[in-house]
């Protein structure tokens, strides 16, 4: 079911973006080579629990995760672009590592994700990790009220595709509120003029992720991490917005 928010309700889902905005910097800034991604984990599970905050991800088990997540951050890593679950292993120079964190503050959730290298950093992965921002700017630009979803997921694929990156649409953004996870679908490639209308109160996960030189992805061993069906690498950008009479309101941002 697609719910709508008053006014009221998204000043009230402003905490948890920006706790979810702070989590993903302070992971980041301790993301060096030589960092254990458990220890990622670790930082974030003792900010959640300093800030009263309650992980989305901790006990989440869809129908597409083997078990129970069991840790409060994806880490995903060069040919793992989604759903990386955090293990024993240390960053080495020129990793490409995506963070994605989401959490609920008095109730309410938010959900965002950044890439960025460890390190000494190849031109390829700069440009994908770029190409997954603008995409993500190009859809927050077009979630305007009167538009639909269809103009939110063509305005991404307009930038992939100038890019050259083919788009896999079986995960992509999605309604975000009390749960992590709601209604509408919103495809990271799709027709403008289509799918739900835009209307205000909407509130949504907009993520863009794309892979270097395919869109074929399977899943991991441990039964999460989604990797490259090629073993070339992925980025992931994505932000908690919320739909108003104007411009959205971006509710994860970050500051700088």
């Amino acid at each position: 079911m697609i719910e709508l928010r008053t006014p009221a309700e998204i000043e009230q889902m402003r905490p948890a973006g920006r706790f979810v905005a702070d989590v993903l910097a302070r992971t980041a800034t301790a993301a060096r080579v030589g960092t254990n991604l458990l220890e990622l984990d670790r930082i974030a599970h003792d900010l959640i629990r300093s800030a009263g905050a309650v992980s989305s991800y901790l006990d989440y088990h869809p129908s597409f995760g083997a078990s129970p997540f069991g840790k409060v951050i994806c880490t995903s890593v060069n040919d793992a672009v989604l759903h990386g679950l955090p293990h024993d292993y240390r960053l080495q120079d020129g990793d490409l590592l995506t963070l994605d964190f989401a959490a609920a503050v008095d109730g309410w959730v938010a959900d965002s994700a950044i890439s960025f290298v460890v390190g000494n950093a190849r031109d390829e992965d700069l440009r994908l990790i770029d190409t997954t921002r603008r995409a993500l700017t190009a859809g927050i630009v077009a979630a305007l009220p009167g538009n639909r979803v269809g103009d939110i997921s063509a305005a991404i694929a307009a930038v992939a595709h100038a890019e050259g990156y083919s788009i896999n649409t079986q995960f992509g953004g999605h309604g975000v509120g009390r749960t992590m996870h709601g209604d509408p679908h919103v495809p990271n490639d799709g027709r403008a003029g289509r799918g739900f209308p835009l209307r205000p109160g909407l509130v949504i996960a907009i993520e863009p992720w794309f892979l270097e030189t395919t869109d074929e992805i399977y899943t991991d061993r441990d039964g999460w991490t989604l990797r490259s069906a090629d073993g070339s690498r992925g980025a992931h950008s994505e932000h908690t917005i919320a739909i108003t009479d104007g411009d959205p309101i971006v509710l994860t941002a970050r500051e700088g």
